[in-house]
Order: structure tokens, then sequence, then C-alpha cells
């Protein structure tokens, strides 16, 4: 679940700008936990498991609010079906390659290589949706994949495949958070999160099926501790993006890199190498003048 796909989960409240950064950054710790959890889990239950469970307890607490507070099945109607078929399938392939990266890299190494999800919506948001992109943010787009090259380190022999699966997980990343962008002009955000969240509970469900191992009663309920902490992840993200403007708050998303090298370093002994370091740097570094580019742009569309 994106952003944008959490908009409207929770009431809107006044501005409030240290709240909101307060909330990002809770919302970056959790998710930073969770997938903390997800590698530690890959070592013994088959990604699809792993998969279903969080889609399915993540699904049950989503569901359950839209219920209750969220519109209830009003806002489950849908213009775009095709939509949500796209979304969801993004979205699905996404979380997979994540998970299958989650257990083959490093914990950081992951996090630098979903710092490329900022590169290709930039770089596809101009064939896609035929949205202008200035040679700034272009240029920028070039130099942070040749930060994602430093950290690959392809001449020295690194686990490529591993690599590549990451960062295909983060352009799939990308083509689902178009497809929001896309789905947001017709479709409410509880119709986004849900479908996307039914979709892959179902599919995963049918490919866990036949490789099902039996979790023991403590890795069941680290599964659905998963599932538990993303659905709050979520809440403080949406919090976070109703109470100050996103271009504020999101440049804070870097802050998962530290998260995730401490905990790589006190769960798995992993630390981020030198190559790793300095790819993230020039990733972090293009990512937040994309950032900033579209601010100005924002303005000057603002001020015309």
């Amino acid at each position: 679940m994106t952003d944008a796909e959490a908009a409207d989960l929770l009431p809107a409240e006044a501005d409030s700008v240290p709240y909101a950064v307060g909330c990002f950054l809770g919302a970056i710790l959790l998710f930073a936990a969770m997938d903390t959890l997800i590698k530690f889990l890959t070592a013994d239950y088959p990604v699809p498991q792993l998969m279903f469970v969080r889609s399915l307890v993540a699904f049950l607490l989503v569901g359950g609010y839209t219920l209750v507070r969220g519109g209830g099945i009003a806002a489950m109607r849908t213009q775009r079906p095709w939509g949500h078929v796209w979304r969801a399938f993004a979205g699905l392939i996404s979380m997979g390659c994540f998970f299958y990266a989650f257990r083959e890299l490093p914990l950081a190494d992951v996090y630098v290589l979903s710092f490329a999800g900022p590169l290709f919506i930039t770089a596809l948001s101009a064939p896609l949706l035929g949205e202008p992109v200035g040679w700034r943010r272009w240029a920028a787009v070039v130099v942070g994949f040749g930060g994602v090259v430093v950290m690959a380190q392809p001449s020295a022999g690194a686990p490529l495949v591993p690599v590549l699966v990451g960062l295909c997980a983060a352009l799939f990343y990308a083509l689902a958070a178009l497809a929001v962008r896309g789905l947001s002009r017709t479709e409410t955000s509880a119709s986004i999160v849900l479908y996307l969240l039914l979709t892959t509970t179902v599919v995963s469900g049918a490919l866990a099926a036949p490789i099902w191992t039996a979790p023991t009663a403590f890795a069941l309920g680290l599964m659905a501790l998963v599932g538990a902490i993303g659905a709050g992840a979520q809440v403080l993200l949406t919090q976070a993006f109703r109470r100050a403007p996103p271009a504020v708050v999101a440049p804070f998303e870097y802050t998962g890199m530290v998260w995730a090298s401490l905990f790589g370093w006190l769960v798995f002994g992993d630390l981020p190498t030198v190559p790793v370091i300095a790819g993230a740097m020039v990733i972090i570094g293009s990512g937040l003048y994309i950032l900033h580019r579209e601010t100005v742009v924002a303005r000057r569309r603002l001020g015309s």
C-alpha cells in the first residue's frame, strides 16, 4: 500500500508538521521492523506462504476498518475493474520480488535497491502518464541508476540475480504507484487498497498451497505480526500525509536505510559494505534532487 492508496482511510485533521514527521518516522521504523521479520522467516518458510499470511491479516484489518469507519461496501464500488487488476498484478510481483531479495541479500542492500523506485516513477511517468519530465530530472535518474551499478559491483562477482530481482521489485513498485495515480482519479483509496490485498491473498494462497510448510505457533505468530505491523505502519503513513504536504515528509523515507543497517547488524550480523554505502549516497542524492525539482515545478504551476 502506497502513500496515495491510504489517503482516505482516516479522517483529516488540522495540519501539524512536527506531528506528521513523527508519524512518518514511526511508519518507516515499523516497515523496517516488518522487513526484518520477513527476512527472518524466509529462512524456513516459502515466500508465497509469507505473502499469503501477510496479505490475509492486512486484508482483514483494513477491511474491518473500512466496514466500520471507512464507508462500508459503498467504498468498494469501482468504475475501472481492469485498472485494479493491473495495479494488483504489479503490486503482487513487487512484493514477491522484495521477499525474495530479503532472503538473499542483507536488509540494507535491499533498501538501497528500493530507493530506485522513485527513479523509475520519474522515468516512466512521461511515457505512461504523459507527464513532462525535464532534462534535470532525467539526468538525476541516470545518475541514480549509476548508484545502483556502483552498489551491485558487476565486475566484482557480486550476486547479480538477487540484485536484479530487487531492482525488478522497485520497477514494479513504480508501475503500481503510477497505476494508483491513474486510479485515484475515479476510485476510492479503500477500493484500491482492498482489491490489491484481496488479489495478493488469493494468488499467493494458491501458490502457497502446494508448498505449504506447517508453521510452529511462534512462527505463525510472527507471520501474523508482519501483517499487523504493516497495517499499523500504513495508519501512521496516512496520518503523516494528512497533516503535511508529501514534499515535507518524503525525504525522511531515507531514514529507513539507518534502521535497515541497524536491524541487519543486530539480527543477522550484516553490515553495509563500502560499495553499498557509496551507491546509497548516489541514489539518495538523486532521489532528493528529483523531489526538489518536482516541488519547484509544482510551485510554478500553482503560480501560473
